[in-house]
């Protein structure tokens, strides 16, 4: 009965140790599998939306970042992180521990696929399609088609636009001046529709009851704050110089504006010559009364609302000072003006 006792104990001692020495080495293959590999450097890898914690662990294991994906479900699980893992797109490190691996994850640091671009006060069309193609987001070709032909039920005021045959781009004037930030890979269409929008969020609707009282719809307002935006520079003068054309409508007097033969020349030029102001277009308004058949620029801020409460003053006439201040000599009648301007050339 002994000699069986004593094989009993021998037997449990045994099992004892092989399952010490199982738990050890389960053990030590846990430890080893969750230590960082070997190596360095970063990785890009996309954690889709919804992504379970196992799935998350086969995505890092399959780009190289963590030995097991298995033991990593376990790890963050065990370490309550696991409902805290973000969808995105990140740049991770590798050979870091497990925790500092996935810290960005976990943060929602995201990598910014964004591209920033700025469209300034007084561009036109052309100009912004050639600058978005040398920063390498569009071509311009593509840019010009989709402005023209593109479709934007989001926006109904593209909708109103005017549909003529003299307008040489449909979208012109309504591309809003701003700094704006797209994704990588964003096409003509998804462009056009942030200036689009942010266009829209800036028209107030007041305004367009405010232009009912000058008998103007959104287009006609859009076309002239684009005149007034690359006629002046100065802000505080945009209501007055928007108010001298108000004036020159009202009486039945051709706008005359220097900014339109600038447009129909393609080009910005310091001086104007008199046959530059016969230049027979529908958009030279030396020639043809009222406003031209679309914008020629894309206005800002100050230069919409000016048109929208544009200044009383019974001015018809403005040339700059030639000082160097970009400001502006305002007249009432023809005598007064051609003063001004001999005294802004240095003949006075």
């Amino acid at each position: 009965m002994r000699r069986r006792g004593n094989r009993i104990i021998k037997l449990i001692l045994g099992v004892i140790i092989l399952g010490i020495v199982a738990l050890g080495a389960g053990g030590l293959y846990v430890y080893c599998e969750l230590q960082p590999v070997e190596g360095t450097g970063t990785k890009q890898v996309v954690i889709p939306p919804g992504s379970s914690v196992a799935e998350i662990g086969t995505i890092l294991e399959q780009a190289g970042l963590i030995k097991n994906g298995t033991l990593f479900r376990y790890y963050v699980k065990l370490k309550g992180i696991g409902n805290h893992l973000q969808a995105g797109e990140y740049k991770l490190t590798a050979g870091l521990p497990i925790e500092q691996l996935i810290a960005p994850i976990q943060e929602g640091d995201v990598v910014d696929n964004s591209v920033r671009f700025t469209i300034p006060e007084g561009w036109n069309i052309e100009q912004i399609a050639a600058s978005l193609e040398e920063k390498g987001l569009v071509a311009k070709a593509d840019f010009l088609k989709e402005a023209n032909e593109g479709q934007f039920p989001e926006f109904p005021f593209v909708a109103q636009i005017p549909q003529n045959k003299e307008r040489k781009n449909r979208l012109e004037g309504y591309l809003f001046p701003e700094t704006y930030d797209v994704n990588k890979g964003a096409n003509a269409h998804d462009i056009l529709a942030k200036m689009l929008g942010q266009f829209d969020k800036e028209f107030k609707p007041e305004w367009k009851n405010a232009l009912k009282a000058h008998n103007l719809t959104v287009d006609d307002a859009v076309n002239l704050a684009s005149i007034v935006e690359r006629e002046v520079v100065v802000d505080k003068e945009r209501p007055i110089v928007a108010g001298v054309f108000f004036n020159r409508m009202r009486d039945g007097w051709m706008l005359q504006s220097c900014a339109t033969v600038q447009f129909v020349l393609g080009k910005q030029r310091d001086r104007i010559t008199f046959d530059d102001l016969k230049i027979n277009s529908p958009y030279n308004t030396y020639i043809h009364k009222g406003l031209p058949p679309g914008p020629i620029a894309n206005p800002g801020r100050a230069s919409l609302a000016a048109v929208v409460e544009p200044a009383k003053t019974d001015y018809f006439f403005f040339v700059t000072k030639k000082d160097g201040s970009s400001e502006h000599f305002f007249s009432k009648t023809l005598a007064e003006h051609l003063a001004k301007d001999a005294k802004s050339r240095g003949n006075w």
